[in-house]
């Protein structure tokens, strides 16, 4: 497994400890990441999911993100 697959199954394990770093790479990995307004948006697919940066990340926007990338496969 590769260290962005290992990075997201530890994101998948505990979605209430996650990094900013860790969801960010995970946006950049399906999609990515729009600057502008007051909160940046994750672009995965045709779907965009605003989302604000905070270390860590609420435990309602990782689960966000996990729900869509789960819909593209």
């Amino acid at each position: 497994m590769s260290k962005q697959g290992k990075k997201e199954q530890k994101i998948r394990k505990n979605i209430k400890n996650v990094s900013i770093n860790d969801f960010e790479a995970l946006i950049n990995k399906y999609g990515h990441i729009e600057y502008g307004a007051n909160h940046p948006k994750a672009v995965i697919g045709n779907t965009m999911f605003p989302y604000k940066r905070e270390n860590p990340v609420k435990p309602a926007y990782v689960e966000g993100l996990l729900k869509i990338i789960d819909s593209l496969e």
